[in-house]
């Protein structure tokens, strides 16, 4: 089974090894008719803490590294 890929933007790297990427999702409202933006906080894995806030970046999925970590970074 092939691992998700997401694309998203760092919002805090304050902690080692790990970044905290916000992916944003659009969609049409099914009743409305609205497209409608939703977003989700991910953490994820920077080995060498080479992302700051701000940075596009794209994480897939991986083994847990720790209890909120699920995912790692991709060389963007």
């Amino acid at each position: 089974m092939p691992k998700r890929i997401l694309r998203g933007v760092v919002t805090s790297d304050q902690n080692a090894q790990t970044v905290t990427v916000s992916v944003e999702r659009r969609f049409k409202h099914p009743l409305l008719q609205k497209t409608v933006r939703k977003s989700k906080k991910y953490r994820a894995h920077d080995e060498n803490d080479t992302f700051k806030v701000g940075d596009m970046v794209r994480i897939q999925e991986c083994a847990p590294k720790s209890k909120t970590k699920r995912w790692e970074v991709i060389a963007q």
